[in-house]
């Protein structure tokens, strides 16, 4: 299924758009740099001729202003601070340290204590718990034995930190990275999964850690500094409609990303899905495209809806907006969720974070069969591809195509997971020099593909969206 090459948006375009993005700094949930991107946005979408429905919200934002830990007169780097952990006065708070292990009767000591735990990187859980393979291109092609790095690290290890430090009357946390590099871990906004902790945390590097160990070793005190605020915010969900040529029917397909994110990649699904939205309205498809920008992807606890770690922020979004895709106004039989483009490999090798492959593993959700053959379809002619299709699998279901599935909309849904996914650039340069443009100009080309093809297919070809599988996944 080809493309109108000359109709598409160039690579300048999409590159000046990117840097037209990251322009706006970081762009966590609520933030004025997520906001004035998502005015920015809506003006080229209107710029288009969409019409922009929007939903607008309002959350409590924690916003850290200032951090810092001191033991015995010496500043100790901080690799980041934990999100929505908890402040301190702006003096900090000073206490004695102490090493516990991460369960509930380690946490239990270091009461009126700043508690130091290591969390390692996880090296014995085996991907076959979260993956299921279906497919690859190139053949052959398999998910690591074990998903390893600061993501996944983070999302299994702090669970204890739902509840166990206020519980246990923690002053404060300082969490050690262990098994990854320094230049890894640097800036990594992990995780985002919890709620409101009302205990100041902060992640350090392993090279701190050690020291850190040595003077909780000698129970010294240390100051803790986590200073910021706690503010009612603005955010926003928005969508644009596209009307499709066939007036005898409803049918709709949706095309979601979300619009929060720390650095390039995270997220510049918002990039390629304005270059979608111009091809489209240049060659409408039969059936109606839905365009939808979400917000509260860097703050599921308040955005998500149901219980579960891995609900995403497009759920709001579905919630609020049912009369798009439940069939009263149009009815959705396909959806394509657009995250993380670009990505190149990069990975600890001696010690040493550097690139290992100028693609990386390009992982995609597939609701069903017949929808994993059309995406397979639509990256036939790539020249740059590195493509792992899987299924939902023992509830888990990464980014922002999970929220269709559990509609029992099919979906077709990239979810890319670097290293550097959720770390801020300490130069300020967004981690650009991760980014392959000819990477992700074809996976745009792709998921024009990935519509157009749809948009041939009936409903009963398309078909429904399959269930979770549950058990040990096949990885290879």
């Amino acid at each position: 299924m080809s493309i109108y090459l000359n109709d598409l948006q160039s690579k300048e375009t999409v590159l000046a758009n990117m840097e037209k993005m990251n322009s706006f700094g970081l762009r966590l949930t609520g933030s004025k740099g997520q906001n004035d991107f998502c005015a920015w946005l809506k003006e080229q979408a209107k710029g288009m001729g969409y019409e922009v429905l929007s939903n607008p919200y309002k959350f409590d934002k924690c916003e850290f202003k200032d951090y810092s830990l001191n033991i015995d007169g010496e500043d100790y780097h901080i690799s980041s601070p934990f999100p929505y952990s908890g402040l301190t006065p702006e003096e900090g708070v000073t206490a004695k340290l102490t090493k516990v292990h991460n369960h509930p009767l380690g946490f239990l000591k270091a009461a009126g204590k700043i508690a130091v735990v290591r969390l390692k990187n996880i090296s014995i859980m085996s991907s076959k718990l979260a993956f299921n393979k279906k497919n690859s291109m190139p053949e052959g092609l398999a998910i690591e034995k074990s998903y390893k790095g600061p993501v996944s690290t983070s999302f299994v290890k702090t669970l204890l930190t739902f509840w166990a430090p206020k519980l246990c009357g923690l002053k404060g946390m300082i969490c050690i990275w262990e098994g990854m590099s320094d230049e890894m871990v640097e800036g990594q906004v992990l995780n985002f999964i919890l709620s409101y902790l009302k205990v100041p945390m902060v992640w350090v590097n392993e090279s701190t850690g050690k020291k850190v160990l040595e003077a909780a070793k000698a129970h010294k005190k240390a100051t803790l500094k986590l200073t910021g605020s706690i503010d009612e915010a603005d955010t926003e969900s928005f969508c644009c409609i596209l009307k499709g040529t066939d007036t005898s029917t409803n049918e709709a397909i949706i095309v979601n990303t979300h619009t929060d994110g720390c650095n390039f990649c995270e997220e510049n699904g918002p990039i390629g899905i304005l270059a979608l939205m111009d091809y489209f309205k240049k060659h409408p498809a039969k059936r109606t495209i839905i365009f939808a920008f979400v917000t509260g992807h860097f703050r599921l606890p308040n955005f998500r809806i149901g219980k579960m770690a891995s609900n995403q922020a497009t759920g709001r979004w579905l919630n609020d907006n049912k009369a798009l895709w439940n069939g009263e106004k149009f009815k959705a039989v396909a959806g394509c969720s657009v995250e993380h483009l670009g990505c190149t490999e990069w990975k600890d090798v001696d010690g040493k974070y550097t690139q290992t492959n100028p693609i990386d593993i390009e992982l995609v959700y597939t609701g069903n069969k017949n929808v994993d053959k059309i995406y397979y379809e639509a990256l036939k002619d790539r020249t740059m591809v590195r493509t792992i299709t899987v299924k939902g699998h023992n509830t888990m279901h990464f980014g922002e195509g999970q929220p269709l599935s559990k509609k029992h909309i099919p979906e077709i849904a990239l979810v890319t997971a670097p290293d550097y996914l959720c770390a801020v650039d300490p130069t300020g340069n967004m981690h650009m020099d991760k980014f392959n443009l000819d990477l992700m100009y074809e996976q745009i080309q792709t998921f024009i593909n990935c519509v157009n093809i749809l948009d041939t297919k009936t409903k009963k070809e398309i078909g429904k969206s399959k269930a979770y599988s549950f058990g040990l996944g096949r990885l290879k």
